[in-house]
């Protein structure tokens, strides 16, 4: 399992990531002004209908799965998942990988599956609170973040609480929507986070979100 530490300062790495996602977009776009794509992209055949059913291509959570995790999803095909440790709270580079009451502990990678973007798993103690109280602390711990509603369902025997809210990046200069759930666990909670890019990045990995949060259960 190949595990990765998050660090580095949080500002230079966000516009880094962010102008290297400008310039693959930028890459496989015809015009200047109306980002039409030349082509499909490879494994993106959902990016017009965020609402499209995922298919699976197998499980993250469990021993040998690249992450090892509280609890077990599905994954869509072609995403990556990659264990991250994260750094020690109060370190120089600890903002990057916490935020709110949970840490980062897994990223799950859409670039193979031919979008910019990731599902990031984050995990609390035991002393972190219920699912809602982990997630309200998780987002409102983003100053940028706004317009949140929070709603509450069930996957199997766990209680789900979900975030819709709105991002605005200063690097990009635009807002776009991020979505997160959030369960109860023994180890504490989990939430699980997706962003993307831009809104139709986002929409095109939505479904994966979807499969992710209803096949959710305990590891």
């Amino acid at each position: 399992m190949t595990r990765r530490t998050v660090h580095g300062p949080a500002p230079v790495l966000l516009a880094s990531v962010a102008l290297l996602a400008a310039i693959a977009l930028t890459g496989c776009s015809s015009g200047s002004g109306g980002g039409t794509e030349a082509g499909p992209k490879p494994g993106g055949e959902v990016a017009a209908k965020g609402s499209e059913a995922a298919a699976k291509g197998g499980t993250v959570g469990g021993s040998g799965s690249g992450c090892e995790l509280p609890v077990v999803f599905d994954l869509a095909q072609r995403w990556k998942a990659k264990a991250v440790v994260p750094d020690e709270p109060g370190s120089e580079f600890a903002a990057l990988s916490r935020q709110g009451p949970v840490a980062m502990v897994c990223e799950i990678d859409a670039k193979p599956a031919g979008h910019i973007g990731f599902l990031r798993v984050w995990q609390g103690d035991g002393k972190s609170g219920t699912p809602r109280q982990a997630l309200e602390g998780f987002v409102k711990a983003d100053e940028n973040a706004s317009k949140i509603t929070y709603t509450t369902s069930t996957a199997g025997k766990l209680s789900v609480a979900e975030a819709r809210y709105t991002v605005h990046s200063k690097v990009m200069d635009e807002s776009r929507p991020a979505r997160a759930f959030a369960v109860a666990t023994p180890d504490g909670p989990v939430v699980v986070h997706l962003g993307g890019l831009d809104a139709q990045e986002h929409a095109g990995m939505l479904p994966a979100f979807e499969l992710a949060k209803r096949s959710v259960r305990l590891g």
